[in-house]
């Protein structure tokens, strides 16, 4: 994260806190806001992002950036409908029990607060995470981990370093999660696609990209997909290990989610792996705490040295605090105990925005039924558009993520990504009756100016 990109969003919060943005005030352009702070268009894009998924601004199409109202009274603040945040709720973070591992990890981890721990992570800590994936089926020893900065530095160390099969190309599912897709573009990498439905993927497809577009490695979320909410079953994960071996790729599995899945026999990938051809992420931010910033990666043991090195280039070493009181947290039983408020109140969620989709979305519309996690894609007509339903939607305090960003730009779809994660359960039926009348209002007006139109003869 640049200190110009942080520059951008505290002047932008400055301006509005101090009433010189004021509520509709619409912000200057990118171009000014590049010249402005000598950086290029692509940080003020990104810090423009951010400051809108954090409702403080929002885009108006083909016009620009403005303020919204971010010191909204209590009766609009209670309006807001969030199907856009993916972090987890935060009624149930277990803050004083955490604060108390934190305590204890300071206590215990004193010494190495002031001094680089290991490289690879904690030797404690990853004992403990070992011990832990042992529960999604995931069998390896302490010395295979390495814990990195939140998943997200592991996908982009991935993405850049050299592999042993010597190949240069990543093939990703279509849609996935668009913080692989932002690594990949911005390591260069050469990126292949394939389209993943709530049926599966075609494996004839795959079969043939593995076997001549010099893959390095496919990336994939088997279970609680991000953005469809898609799993893969048993069979066919055996299948794309088979074929990964047949023809040298490596896996990269990433199983945020996975202690959403529902189903007790399902498996990892990493399960079904040949000669450590599946490499294991697994992030903690979406079921515990997402400032924590503690993910771990299992590794084939002739890469871990390759990984190390790079991740050292980039940040010497993990917080040993939060190492420290993540292990504590694991040891003492206490994420356990967490997980199981955790799985059913997204299951409640889950279950809530199915029978919402089912009783007011049009016929002519098109959605993921995802059995578990986080996440639900609904598909939009060619007719509508898709950002300026999700402005119509804001004004109205509804968010949703746009997920055609979602998607390689040869293989963009319309749709938009609901997430239950952070949406309170009893405005879930209103917020789907709301999105369901705008698309109705929008397909439908699309449709009489098309078929009023008469050309003269």
């Amino acid at each position: 994260m640049t200190t110009k990109y942080i520059g951008i969003l505290e002047w932008v919060k400055q301006q509005i806190k101090d009433d010189c943005l004021k509520t509709g005030s619409k912000l200057p352009s990118i171009r000014r806001l590049a010249e402005q702070f000598q950086c290029s268009k692509n940080t003020v894009v990104k810090a423009l992002i951010e400051l809108e998924k954090q409702h403080m601004i929002y885009a108006k199409p083909k016009s620009g950036y403005y303020v919204v109202d971010d010191y909204q009274t209590f009766d609009e603040k209670e309006s807001e409908i969030d199907f856009l945040s993916a972090g987890p709720d935060k009624r149930i973070m277990p803050y004083e029990d955490f604060q108390y591992c934190i305590n204890q990890a300071i206590d215990h981890y004193k010494e190495q607060l002031f001094t680089y721990s290991d490289q690879q992570g904690l030797f404690s800590l990853r004992k403990e995470l070992a011990k832990y994936l042992q529960h999604l089926q995931v069998f390896t020893k302490p010395d295979r981990l390495v814990v990195t900065s939140g998943s997200q530095q592991a996908l982009h160390i991935l993405s850049a370093m050299p592999f042993p099969n010597g190949k240069k190309n990543v093939l990703i599912e279509q849609p996935t999660y668009f913080g692989m897709i932002d690594a990949l573009q911005v390591n260069g990498i050469t990126t292949f696609g394939i389209e993943v439905t709530m049926e599966g993927i075609e494996f004839e497809k795959l079969e043939k990209l593995f076997r001549s577009a010099d893959i390095k490695f496919f990336y994939i979320i088997p279970r609680c997909h991000n953005p469809l909410g898609h799993h893969y079953s048993n069979a066919e994960k055996k299948k794309i290990v088979a074929l990964a071996e047949k023809y040298d790729v490596y896996i990269v599995e990433d199983d945020f989610l996975a202690e959403l899945d529902t189903d007790i026999k399902s498996d990892p990938l990493f399960a079904y792996e040949p000669n450590e051809r599946v490499i294991y992420v697994k992030s903690f931010s979406k079921v515990f705490l997402p400032g924590l910033r503690i993910a771990t990666v299992v590794l084939p043991e002739k890469m871990i040295s390759s990984f190390v090195h790079n991740k050292f280039s980039a940040d010497f070493n993990t917080s040993p605090l939060s190492q420290g009181a993540l292990e504590i947290y694991l040891k003492n039983g206490m994420f356990q105990y967490h997980l199981e408020k955790v799985k059913k109140l997204y299951s409640t969620k889950m279950d809530l925005l199915l029978e919402a989709c089912s009783l007011y979305l049009p016929t002519y519309v098109q959605y993921t039924k995802p059995k578990s996690g986080f996440y639900l894609t609904i598909y939009l007509p060619p007719s509508i558009n898709v950002d300026k339903l999700i402005y119509m939607l804001q004004e109205k305090h509804i968010y949703v993520d746009n997920a055609s960003r979602m998607y390689l730009s040869e293989n963009r779809k319309k749709a938009i990504r609901l997430s239950i994660s952070q949406v309170d359960e009893n405005k879930i039926h209103l917020g789907i009756q709301q999105l369901a009348a705008l698309i109705i209002e929008l397909y439908e007006k699309r449709n009489y100016n098309l078929l009023s139109f008469k050309p003269y003869l």
